[in-house]
């Protein structure tokens, strides 16, 4: 009975969990039927009702609870709590890659960080000149994001027609994007900050280091400061989930993997696809093609689609080409912008950043849509590209 348990059900799960094209397919099935939900009639308003619900019944944005402030529906508990582990996660990996891999050395690092510049800069330029003068001018970050789940799950799809290289590249650049983004949002997108628990951001954090150098082993404690860190976070006007990259940075270095490898799966076939269902859960109006012919959606849609390769390719070239890089070993032009296009599937980061960019609920949900669209797009040109790659390939 056991073994029979061990080879129909937890051996398939294992593979399912550990395989790089699970994670975007999860995040599709979880997209598409948080898109079916919403529109299903009356029990589409029941389900957008779930992710919004206010938990202290008042209009406010906070659930007052023994004095506390604290997010007060499951969509803002998801975005600024459960993405917060999402943002720790992704700060350890900026934080290892920095100590050890492809961003341990300038020359390492030249060309990702490059791409990842092009990356952002010029998908931001195009959405803020097609968007210039109107309100959606705040959205300009949207498009700068690269998924970078999603992004390898097509990768590993596309097997040996992508390099060693390449993917390596690819991994480096979108930590790289998730860096920059997360400097963005700390930036652009937070509130009027309050002094007080930016104080109380620094104390903990202090806190924190001090029991590291101590050398007590970092668990309870850490932890625990770890929450109130984020706690001071959500309340000082900088996002709450930049707590989770100054917490990340704060992990000794030696426990960087280990961590990384207890959280990857939660974070990834947990936290992740419950972000999918709770912002996609978008009411689709008879109109919808309408939507996507906005300032606002082109801006998004040209910025991923267009933007990103046109900045990753035009950046890396230049670099190269003054000698200050070189491509890696089997990568050439055409593959160069292949990866530029795949960079385009923004997903979690984007539709994220939609949520911040917009207080009107109408107008976040054309962005998230104009988001999918975009990353549909740039997941289905990405792979022809690489499918249907004569040989031979340009070289730069």
């Amino acid at each position: 009975m056991k073994a029979s348990l061990k080879k129909y059900f937890l051996y398939p799960i294992n593979h399912y969990l550990h395989d790089s094209r699970s994670i975007g397919i999860t995040l599709l099935v979880c997209t598409a039927l948080s898109l079916i939900m919403a529109n299903w009639g009356q029990l589409g308003i029941h389900y957008q009702a779930i992710w919004n619900d206010n938990f202290s019944g008042t209009p406010d944005h906070f659930f007052y609870f023994i004095g506390l402030n604290l997010p007060n529906s499951p969509l803002l508990f998801i975005n600024d709590g459960l993405m917060a582990i999402f943002f720790f996660l992704a700060g350890m990996e900026i934080k290892r890659e920095m100590l050890e891999g492809e961003l341990a050395s300038i020359k390492q690092s030249l060309l990702p960080v490059f791409g990842a510049l092009g990356g952002m800069i010029v998908p931001a330029i195009l959405f803020s000149l097609i968007n210039k003068g109107t309100d959606n001018i705040r959205g300009w970050a949207i498009p700068t994001a690269t998924d970078i789940a999603f992004t390898l799950g097509v990768v590993a799809l596309l097997g040996k027609r992508i390099p060693i290289g390449l993917k390596v590249f690819l991994t480096a650049l979108a930590i790289i994007d998730d860096l920059g983004a997360i400097i963005v949002i700390a930036i652009f997108y937070g509130n009027e900050l309050h002094l007080v628990y930016l104080l109380g951001v620094i104390v903990f954090s202090v806190s924190i280091y001090y029991l590291n150098y101590k050398k007590i082993a970092f668990g309870f404690w850490q932890l625990f400061l770890g929450i109130a860190l984020w706690y001071c976070m959500f309340n000082s006007g900088i996002h709450a989930t930049v707590a989770g990259v100054i917490f990340a940075f704060l992990v000794p270095t030696e426990l960087l993997k280990k961590m990384e490898q207890k959280i990857h799966i939660p974070v990834y076939f947990i936290i992740i696809p419950i972000f999918a269902l709770a912002n996609t859960a978008i009411p689709l109006p008879s109109g919808s093609l309408n939507a996507l012919n906005t300032q606002l959606s082109w801006g998004i849609k040209l910025g991923l689609c267009l933007g990103k390769p046109l900045g990753i390719t035009g950046f890396c070239y230049y670099i190269v080409k003054r000698k200050w890089a070189a491509l890696p070993a089997g990568v050439n032009l055409y593959k160069l912008i292949g990866a530029g296009i795949l960079a385009g599937i923004g997903f979690t980061m984007s539709i994220f950043i939609s949520t911040l960019a917009f207080e009107n609920v109408a107008t976040q949900n054309e962005a998230k849509v104009s988001v999918l669209v975009a990353s549909i797009s740039a997941i289905i040109i990405g792979y022809a590209w690489f499918k249907f790659e004569k040989k031979p390939a340009i070289s730069i």
